[in-house]
């Protein structure tokens, strides 16, 4: 990927990472110019948000500090690997999810 790219794409690419609301906000920055970069991340922060709600929905139900913290710490990291690949203008999948993300959202770009 060029660098051009990455910087044209760089803006999008790290809102994706806003959890929620962000995911929406990046899709409609990149829905015109269709930025490789920003779809890698926008893929990205989507499996990351779906992630976050999904764990969240199954831990509420068990309503324990114990397994609620865990979660909140494997999110965290995946959201800082993330963020940070996103910023330094890198296209490296998150651990453990990332190649999954790319592979289930590949109609977003």
């Amino acid at each position: 990927m060029d660098k051009n790219t990455i910087d044209n794409g760089r803006t999008a690419a790290i809102t994706s990472y806003i959890l929620g609301i962000g995911v929406f906000i990046a899709m409609s920055m990149n829905a015109d110019s269709k930025n490789s970069f920003a779809s890698f991340h926008i893929r990205q922060g989507l499996g990351l948000t779906l992630t976050f709600f999904s764990l969240g929905l199954l831990i509420s139900n068990f309503d324990n500090i114990m397994i609620a913290i865990p979660m909140w710490i494997f999110i965290s990291i995946l959201w800082s690997y993330g963020i940070f690949s996103a910023i330094k203008g890198e296209t490296k999948p998150m651990p453990l999810l990332g190649n999954l993300y790319q592979k289930w959202f590949q109609s977003i770009s």
